[in-house]
């Protein structure tokens, strides 16, 4: 059970990784694939990272009004605890973000220079649109696709349900990125006049990834695990459980055990429960204290906050404000 929890290897406690030499046999929690893939490639490591720490914050953006908000433990190697142990919708998206996460990283690492073994996409320009020509430095996703690939799929190699679902959302979230690959361009000429203005294939903003795939997650397949003798002895396959629901697709999230309700602390699942947590009074969805709160109810206090106020632009050119006290309501889950 524990290698499924340890598959982010790359967690918070080496976000600084790009700052300081790397000893791949330094990094607990690495599979031998991994390991090679590490001494082979140690340039872009800090870029793959990178990438987890993109994925986890991502995660807890998109999670921060929901009773289970992707809080990570400090100084412990299964950096989500025991939640990542079940083959539930959580895990789904945590491999599938983490995966895009390495893969962004990456590309946009390699489209700013900082490897030699890696650099802008010449392959897919083709010829170029009206009103504007080829220039600056496409980005390559395929590059940073393939080394997602090759790194996060190095511990899913079992023939379990477990590794396939991980290789299924693992291969989603990277996805996400070709399937979003967007022309950026730039303007040249005399006042932004635009007369020339040059094109180049960049990857989307990682927040837009975050929110397609948190659209996968409340749509995610419940799927079930079938066993078939083959040759090198038995393999888990998976099957949507619902055969009169449309057959997840490779875009897809796939999931096949339940999820906890996360309303109270439980060690065994990691749930840290709801105690304490900030809500919205006034909101009748899963952030709002009705849902979050689990109907234990709500807490509210007051706070003071400072803040800017009363601004005014003086020409030229700066702008001067006031400091007001301002009286809010705090409410938290009982």
């Amino acid at each position: 059970m524990k290698a499924k929890a340890e598959s982010l290897a790359l967690g918070q406690q080496y976000s600084s990784l790009g700052s300081q030499p790397i000893l791949c046999g330094s990094i607990p929690g690495l599979v031998p694939k991994q390991l090679r893939f590490c001494r082979n490639y140690i340039e872009i490591m800090p870029s793959v990272a990178e990438g987890v720490k993109l994925g986890i914050q991502e995660c807890q953006h998109q999670f921060r009004g929901r009773r289970w908000n992707c809080t990570t433990i400090k100084d412990n190697l299964a950096i989500f605890g025991p939640v990542l142990d079940k083959a539930t919708r959580e895990s789904a998206f945590v491999h599938a973000i983490a995966s895009a996460g390495v893969a962004f990283a990456v590309t946009r690492s390699c489209a700013e220079g900082t490897s030699t073994m890696c650099g802008c996409d010449s392959h897919h320009k083709g010829p170029p649109g009206e009103g504007w020509k080829w220039g600056g430095c496409s980005e390559d996703a395929e590059f940073g696709v393939l080394v997602s690939r090759e790194f996060a799929d190095a511990r899913e190699n079992r023939p379990d349900a477990r590794s396939a679902m991980n290789r299924h959302n693992n291969e989603a979230g990277r996805m996400t990125i070709l399937e979003n690959m967007h022309l950026r361009c730039k303007c040249h000429g005399l006042s932004g006049s635009c007369e020339v203005k040059t094109c180049w294939w960049a990857q989307p903003d990682f927040r837009l990834l975050g929110d397609y795939l948190k659209d996968k997650y409340d749509s995610a397949s419940e799927m079930v695990v079938e066993k078939h003798r083959e040759s090198r002895g038995w393999v888990e396959t998976l099957r949507a459980k619902y055969a009169f629901f449309k057959h997840p697709t490779e875009r897809d999230l796939v999931y096949y055990e339940g999820s906890p309700n996360f309303c109270e602390p439980n060690p065994e699942t990691g749930s840290f429960g709801t105690r304490d947590r900030a809500c919205n009074v006034s909101s009748h969805g899963i952030e709002g204290c009705d849902l979050l709160c689990c109907g234990r109810g709500h807490n509210t206090r007051t706070e003071k906050r400072k803040e800017k106020c009363h601004c005014i632009f003086h020409w030229c050119c700066y702008v001067s404000c006031q400091e007001c006290v301002r009286v809010y309501d705090v409410h938290t889950c009982k």
